[in-house]
């Protein structure tokens, strides 16, 4: 027998996350493991039946004392005298069984929605008992049954999974558990069923002979497990009860914050926090959590932080924050806090979702879950170890949704900042797609109504009319209406002001350009999705030039893309990351870029006329940066996957020089955010 495991993490003590039933794989940890593994080891195996280990057909093989001895095994193989045992639903039977025949391996159980039959059964365990029946019809719990399984596996999965999750909300939960339950097969959970089981005597007697310390978490809405079992063994171990209210059968999936706190609570207690002098006693501290997708939340929060400092002089400003936000960070010698370091990379997520010039940048940011929480855990140790008087995060996505799912972790004033409101769907996702925009909107709506006072302030970048006239979704309000009551307006942050540039020509050639060019600036952002674009503008450039003789064509790479991979074209010139890129476009004659909102209006404010290339599937540049740059009458939209050389150096030259007649851009958005943000301090 074949057992695939994985270790995390290094030192003492050990935590062995059990598997559960074989329907699903040990990535149903996906969400504790980052946590985890920062203060102890995690080690991880897949059960018999599915991931990457083997899948026997005998059902004996399946017996629960099988699965308890694989545990030992992988304590053996990995070196691991003792360790502290996580069991979810099934996996509190193995857990039981390793500690009381082995309890010198375990320093300390929890349960998570035990599947222990202590308490009288109920309605649906009395269908459940036809397992092996034809029924007439496959109706609700029906559907647990063999000939179901064979005949129509995935609309099971789908039942089932849906029973775990019945919390509002779990949309992609129920989607990661029904692609895991794909990687195994209905002939194997049948095996797995008619295995041999531990009845209720058995596991009271196991139950008994636990000497550890024991921890039960268990949802009050369990539609999988009954509370009533987990309050049940609870009291059998003398351990201790943990009921999350209106929580589901899976809460370490649904509620991970509040589950990893426990763990580590549990298993390696932090330090007591430290003591802080009082706020009249010491400087004012902020810390500011500015997005990585992009380098568009770098520009505008390091020209809101000096707005801070010029009203509070004293503020000392800590930056939590991943490349490529600390390139910016790093050159302005900002105060980049060391935790950073432990931040899991959100823009090579983002790449990694990436295809040529598209980005489906709302499924991007669904499947970036365990990476939000892993960060979030960073954040929440952080402010548990030091004090600050303002929390600040500019689109900092898992700042925001899990201080509203745990808003007693809320020990600072918070404000929050964004360009845009409301996840809009794509025409090509069809039914689908709008449902899940919707549910996401949703659950944002309640959040605020719910807690309206997480958010001590937010910030919209940018005005009213900046906003989509669109609705959330079906039942729901218009986002304008609700964006501008739940929102202040700073205006849009440039973080400088147009007037600096009025002597053009002194700046050109400062930069390096001449009187008699026509200098066109190609420039992507700060991640590396833009490198076909890139590609396609280059090979534009010789066409161009006839068409415009004196092109200088300047292609920046910026700091995520490697600018040996891009193709060479004589006359054009490559360069990695410019600090203070604004500069160079606000002199130049024309830009090409991505659809990001940050650049466009840099270009905007300037009076530069712009060709931008939204990304397919991105919904924020297809339709809120679009509608924005359409109020301004700003740059020319064009199609990526339409255009080519010809007509992109057609475009050029059509474009290169041309007197704009934008709408101004404010210039003063900067100190009204730091205003906003001043007061709560």
């Amino acid at each position: 027998m074949h057992t695939f495991y994985e270790v995390y993490g290094t030192g003492s003590p050990t935590v062995l996350l059990l598997p559960t039933w074989s329907i699903v794989h040990s990535r149903c940890w996906k969400l504790q493991i980052p946590y985890l593994s920062r203060h102890c080891r995690v080690v991880t195996f897949d059960g018999r039946g599915n991931g990457r280990s083997d899948r026997p057909s005998d059902p004996i093989a399946y017996a629960e004392t099988e699965f308890a001895g694989d545990a030992l095994a992988v304590l053996d193989a990995t070196g691991t005298e003792s360790a502290f045992v996580v069991g979810f639903s099934l996996g509190a039977q193995r857990a039981l069984l390793l500690a009381a025949e082995h309890p010198e391996r375990v320093d300390g159980l929890v349960f998570i929605g035990p599947a222990v039959a202590l308490t009288p059964p109920t309605p649906r365990d009395d269908v459940i008992a036809g397992f092996d029946e034809r029924l007439p019809a496959y109706e609700g719990w029906g559907k647990y049954n063999r000939h179901y399984w064979l005949e129509n596996y995935t609309d099971f999965l789908q039942f089932f999974f849906s029973n775990v999750f019945n919390d509002p909300h779990s949309t992609k939960q129920i989607e990661d558990c029904v692609g895991w339950g794909m990687e195994t097969t209905p002939e194997t959970l049948i095996a797995t069923e008619v295995a041999p089981q531990l009845d209720e005597s058995v596991l009271r007697a196991l139950a008994k002979r636990i000497s550890c310390p024991t921890l039960v978490i268990h949802g009050t809405d369990d539609a999988i497990s009954s509370h009533a079992d987990g309050a049940a063994l609870a009291e059998l171990t003398g351990g201790a009860l943990v009921s999350l209210e209106a929580a589901g059968h899976a809460p370490h999936a649904r509620q991970p914050v509040k589950v990893n706190r426990l763990l580590r609570d549990f298993a390696c207690p932090p330090e007591p926090p430290r003591r802080w002098a009082t706020a009249s006693r010491r400087r004012k501290r902020a810390l500011y959590i500015s997005s990585p997708i992009g380098l568009g939340h770098a520009q505008r929060d390091v020209a809101i932080a000096d707005e801070l400092r010029r009203i509070h002089p004293d503020l000392e400003i800590d930056w939590l924050a991943q490349h490529p936000v600390t390139k910016v960070l790093e050159a302005r010698a900002e105060r980049i806090h060391p935790a950073s370091m432990h931040l899991a990379s959100e823009s090579h997520h983002i790449e990694s979702e990436s295809a040529e010039h598209d980005l489906h940048c709302f499924q991007a940011l669904r499947r970036m879950d365990e990476i939000l929480v892993a960060n979030f855990m960073v954040f929440h140790d952080l402010v548990r170890e030091e004090n600050y008087d303002v929390w600040i995060g500019d689109e900092a996505w898992e700042l925001d949704y899990f201080l509203h799912e745990n808003p007693e972790e809320k020990r600072a004033a918070y404000a929050w900042l964004t360009d845009f409101v409301g996840w809009l769907p794509m025409p090509d996702g069809g039914v689908g797609e709008a449902a899940l925009t919707t549910d996401y909107n949703a659950e944002m709506v309640e959040q605020i109504e719910r807690y309206p006072r997480v958010r001590d302030r937010a910030i919209f970048v940018g005005n009213e009319s900046d906003i989509v006239s669109d609705s959330f979704g079906a039942g729901l309000p218009p986002i304008r209406d609700w964006t501008k009551a739940h929102y202040d307006f700073a205006g849009y942050v440039t973080g400088f002001d147009p007037a600096e540039f009025s002597d053009r020509e002194r700046i050109r050639a400062e930069l390096g350009y001449g009187a008699d060019e026509q200098v066109c600036i190609v420039t992507v952002g700060g991640s590396g999705v833009g490198q076909s674009l890139l590609h396609k503008v280059i090979h534009a450039y010789q066409p161009a030039r006839h068409r415009v003789p004196n092109l200088r064509m300047i292609v920046v790479a910026g700091p995520r893309i490697d600018s040996a991979t891009l193709p060479t074209s004589e006359g054009v010139e490559i360069r990695p990351y410019v600090h203070e890129l604004y500069r160079h476009l606000a002199v130049c004659d024309l830009a090409v870029i991505q659809g990001g909102l940050t650049t466009a209006m840099e270009l905007t404010a300037n009076r530069r006329p712009f060709l931008y290339f939204p990304l397919r599937h991105h919904f924020e540049q297809n339709f809120h940066v679009r509608h924005r740059l359409q109020r301004y009458r700003a740059g020319r939209c064009m199609r990526y996957e339409t255009e080519t050389s010809e007509t992109i150096a057609a475009a050029i030259a059509e474009e290169i020089g041309r007197p704009t007649d934008y709408l101004p851009v404010e210039t003063d958005g900067a100190m009204r955010a730091a205003q906003l943000i001043a007061e709560m301090l």
